[in-house]
């Protein structure tokens, strides 16, 4: 079973049936990573691993913290999971600002390393170009969204205020590759 295959398996069966909604997130989040294959070559695979991962520390089966990036994270380490796609996941979308506010962000950047700036870049677009429901959106649209769903002055909704900033930079180098690429491939 290749990578994609065993992490879709795995994320269909820890949020599906428990978190339908969480569910869809993570497979557009994915369709979203499969997207930017001109811009990622060969991590695709893993970035599309990692994106459809990236929420199953919200599964019931797996909350032990109450910090999802945590929870997964350690669950994919102990599974034996690709390290890469394990420290995506840690650290996906700014985890490390709401484990500050969670009072763990030393445990977090202790047990998992950052993956490269460009990956770590392209799953804060994946994630946060991506509704609820799955659907595309804007990085604004995202931040708003979480912003209600949560409460402004919430954990969720403090941490996600804070790292408004740096998502949308992310998100914009992101475009920013995507552009490059697609105007070396118009013809002259």
């Amino acid at each position: 079973m290749g990578l994609n295959e065993w992490a879709h398996s795995l994320s269909e069966s820890l949020l599906s049936d428990p978190l339908p909604r969480r569910w869809a997130h993570s497979l557009g989040v994915a369709k979203r990573a499969r997207a930017l294959a001109p811009v990622l070559g060969e991590d695709t695979e893993l970035l599309e691993a990692a994106a459809v991962l990236h929420d199953i520390g919200y599964s019931p089966a797996l909350a032990v913290t109450g910090f999802h990036p945590l929870d997964g994270a350690r669950f994919l380490r102990k599974q034996g999971a690709n390290e890469r796609v394990v420290s995506l996941v840690a650290h996906h979308s700014c985890a490390v600002l709401e484990a500050e506010e969670r009072g763990l962000r030393e445990e977090l950047e202790s047990e998992f390393e950052l993956e490269r700036p460009e990956l770590v870049d392209a799953l804060v677009f994946c994630d946060m170009t991506t509704t609820p429901d799955g659907m595309e959106t804007t990085p604004s649209e995202r931040l708003d969204e979480i912003v209600k769903r949560y409460g402004p002055d919430t954990i969720v909704g403090r941490f996600i205020q804070r790292a408004a900033p740096e998502i949308q930079a992310a998100a914009r180098r992101v475009e920013g590759r995507l552009a490059l690429v697609e105007a070396a491939d118009q013809p002259m």
